[in-house]
C-alpha cells in the first residue's frame, strides 16, 4: 500500500513564520550598512534591469504596485534612485544613481556575510533543497497566474 503524504498544518503560517526568521537574520547583517533586506532586494533589482518601468518590475519582484511606489519613494529620497520620465508623458523609468549603485556593493558584501551564516548554520544541503522546492513552486504558482490573467 503506497504511504500518502498529507501535509499538516497551514503552509501560509509555515512559509511566514520561516520568511520572518530569515529575513531578521539578513536584516541583521544589512543593517549595517545601513539598509534594510527589502530595500537592498528592491536596489539590486534596479541596479541589474534598469532602468526599468516601475510596473515591470514590481512584476518581477512579485510585488504589489502600492507597495512597490511607497519602497522606490523610501529609496530615491536616500539618493539611491530617481524615477524619472519613461518614454512618453504617462511612463516612467527606474534607475539607480551612482550612490545607489556604491550603497549596493555595501549591501552585497553584508548580503554574501547573511547568506554565508545561513549556510554555515543551516548546512548547505538544508539550504539548497528549499531552493530548488520553492523555485518550482514559483514556477507553477506562476503558471496559474498567467492562466488566471487569461480568463
Amino acid at each position: 500500500m503506497k504511504n500518502v503524504i498529507k501535509p499538516q498544518g497551514c503552509t501560509n503560517l509555515k512559509l511566514r513564520q520561516v520568511d520572518r526568521m530569515v529575513t531578521r537574520h539578513y536584516d541583521r547583517y544589512v543593517a549595517e550598512v545601513g539598509l534594510k533586506n527589502t530595500q537592498y532586494a528592491l536596489l539590486s533589482h534596479v541596479v541589474k534591469l534598469g532602468p526599468i518601468r516601475p510596473s515591470n518590475l514590481a512584476k518581477r519582484m512579485q510585488m504589489d504596485a502600492s507597495t512597490l511606489t511607497r519602497n522606490l519613494q523610501l529609496l530615491a529620497a536616500q539618493g539611491w534612485l530617481t524615477v524619472g520620465a519613461g518614454e512618453d508623458a504617462r511612463s516612467r523609468l527606474v534607475e539607480a544613481t551612482a550612490v545607489g549603485h556604491a550603497k549596493r556593493v555595501e549591501g552585497q558584501h553584508a548580503w554574501k556575510a547573511a547568506q554565508t551564516a545561513l549556510n554555515e548554520r543551516l548546512g548547505l544541503e538544508r539550504v539548497a533543497a528549499p531552493h530548488e522546492l520553492l523555485d518550482a513552486c514559483i514556477e507553477c504558482l506562476n503558471d496559474d497566474a498567467d492562466d488566471a490573467a487569461a480568463t
